[in-house]
């Protein structure tokens, strides 16, 4: 008996004033079937149970580029989006499905995880998406990425700060860098404030929000990138984890 995922399609019309189409929905049942598949060699993620998976993985996925209960607007057709630490594909894949006329830079360090995002991409017919093997400090720092991106996603990839340094320089003038967080403080926003400004951005928003099913408590941290980031950001391979600004 496969696990079915379940479809939720008042909860997702009611937190995003959206929902699958029957495609989609397909696209994300195969998705978490390939998942379940490659976790057994991968170890991908602990969010197997299906009501799980469909809240932490897929509704806070999209969660985190909607805004005032809709879709930000800057991810219009056309839109180049990168995921920063992909991993097993989120926030990416759940993004890529929802908005097929957005482009999609699945990016992370480990060739293996790549290797199985590749094949997720070719099975789900994700022909909006790309992958790309490379560190963020490295990537940052090559011309064809560099101020190349409207919307960075970066999820569960160190703090807040290292995140802001390995999103900003990708991203246009103008561009948006989401920041996934569970728990976030006042003090954080300090941090976080002094680090956006160095690498040319501000803060414009930070959103709580609490998930449907376990209620638990979600950020999402929104960076405007508004003049060019400096030359020397991002720092070399292993500096911004180690010593945030």
């Amino acid at each position: 008996m496969t696990n079915l995922l379940p479809q939720m399609p008042e909860i997702w019309q009611q937190t995003l004033n959206w929902q699958p189409t029957q495609v989609q929905q397909v696209q994300f049942q195969r998705l978490y079937e390939l998942i379940l598949e490659g976790n057994r060699l991968l170890n991908l993620t602990r969010i197997t149970e299906p009501q799980e998976f469909w809240e932490k993985h897929l509704w806070d996925s999209l969660r985190g580029i909607a805004l005032q209960g809709k879709f930000i607007s800057s991810l219009e057709p056309g839109a180049s989006v990168i995921d920063i630490g992909t991993g097993a594909g989120f926030p990416g894949i759940p993004v890529a499905i929802a908005l097929p006329n957005c482009t999609m830079r699945l990016m992370d360090a480990t060739r293996k995880k790549i290797a199985f995002i590749d094949q997720i991409v070719t099975k789900l017919a994700l022909s909006n998406s790309q992958t790309l093997v490379g560190r963020a400090e490295e990537v940052g720092q090559q011309r064809p990425h560099r101020q190349s991106y409207d919307i960075a996603l970066i999820r569960a990839v160190g703090t807040a700060s290292a995140c802001a340094e390995y999103a900003l320089p990708l991203l246009k003038s103008n561009g948006l860098a989401i920041i996934y967080r569970g728990n976030w403080t006042q003090e954080e926003t300090t941090t976080l404030q002094s680090a956006a400004r160095q690498l040319g951005g501000v803060i414009e928003s930070i959103d709580e929000f609490t998930t449907p099913l376990s209620q638990s408590i979600r950020h999402c941290l929104y960076l405007r990138k508004v003049v060019n980031t400096p030359a020397d950001f991002p720092r070399a391979v292993g500096v911004p984890a180690h010593n945030p600004l």
